[in-house]
């Protein structure tokens, strides 16, 4: 199914991600990957990763999903966002018109050694990975690229790993989910305003994304970045908390720490006790997993038997030091924990 739609002699539409964005001939979207080739939609950075890294899958974050296992990780260049305060805006900003570079990242793309999908699964299973992680950029915009890779590892067994913004649309949806294994939303606020302001988006086709990856099934935690006098309310955080907990109590939320970047290095970093208090927040609104990140967060990182209160994964530096389940029970009192653990 093409991600795209003829609506004028010289215009299609884009139907990746969720600005559905109409494309005059020799143009791109907002993300600056995707083109108007004659009537055509042409991703740009199809077979082009800015690099391959192994990873501890707790890096993405997921927690509940093959813990103490490596992902291998990619990424390609641009984004259908531009939050202020990415880690990543080096390669996610490249693409974007404005950008000081955007008239040489055609050139650099094309000094980045074509990669098959064939080729990246490959690495993944001569690197001992069990799963494959789409993520550095966002992965809606090089769905293509991405859906070719999944495909190929699922013959070969291994696992598929998105970590988006969750800007998605329900096409692409469609297209993407029969090949995803788990995924880590970014829950940025709860407020429309920051979306727009700070993001470039909107909030609701994020919920909306939430919402389907539930509904089908696949693994999903979600990470809010605590950001200081932006998304920290209390309100709001509660408004987080409880819209998860209307969802599943047992989906887990990770808090992460936001440190400078981007446009925003005089902004304030996140202090260790705004975070446990976004923590218990997630507790009051009866979340039974919730985890604090980006930060040395000492207790906060292990995962907890939710009804006894028995250490069941210890961690430590984005990996597991001790998992003491006995596959997916509690070894004290049998409780089934979620996840995929096998």
């Amino acid at each position: 199914m093409p991600l795209f739609r003829s609506i004028d002699k010289n215009i299609v539409q884009c139907l990746a991600c969720a600005h559905y964005c109409k494309i005059p001939e020799g143009e791109t979207g907002i993300c600056g990957v995707r083109m108007n080739d004659n009537q055509e939609l042409k991703l740009l950075v199809y077979g082009r990763p800015f690099g391959l890294q192994v990873d501890p899958i707790e890096k993405k974050p997921l927690y509940h999903f093959l813990p103490g296992t490596n992902v291998l990780s990619l990424g390609t260049f641009g984004c259908n966002f531009r939050c202020d305060f990415c880690q990543n805006w080096d390669i996610s900003q490249l693409t974007r018109k404005g950008s000081t570079t955007k008239n040489d990242w055609k050139k650099l793309l094309e000094t980045f050694k074509y990669l098959s999908p064939e080729k990246v699964v490959e690495s993944a299973i001569t690197s001992g990975c069990r799963s494959i992680g789409y993520t550095y950029n966002e992965p809606t915009i090089w769905v293509e690229y991405a859906a070719d890779i999944a495909k190929t590892a699922r013959e070969k067994g291994i696992k598929n790993v998105f970590v988006s913004n969750g800007y998605l649309t329900q096409e692409c949806f469609d297209f993407i989910s029969p090949y995803l294994d788990a995924i880590n939303i970014d829950l940025k606020s709860f407020s429309d305003k920051f979306y727009h302001r700070t993001c470039g988006g909107s909030i609701q086709p994020v919920l909306d994304t939430i919402q389907r990856c539930h509904e089908k099934g696949i693994w999903m935690e979600l990470t809010t970045l605590v950001i200081p006098g932006l998304n920290d309310s209390e309100k709001e955080l509660r408004q987080i908390a409880e819209f998860i907990a209307n969802i599943d109590k047992e989906i887990p939320w990770h808090l992460s720490a936001f440190h400078r970047a981007f446009k925003m290095i005089d902004h304030k970093t996140t202090t260790p006790l705004s975070l446990k208090r976004a923590y218990q927040i997630g507790k009051d609104a009866g979340l039974k997993h919730i985890y604090i990140g980006n930060v040395k967060a000492d207790i906060y990182s292990d995962t907890y038997c939710p009804e006894c209160g028995e250490l069941l994964i210890e961690r430590g530096d984005m990996s597991v030091k001790k998992n003491n389940l006995r596959g997916d029970r509690c070894t004290n009192c049998q409780t089934q924990i979620v996840g995929v653990f096998k």
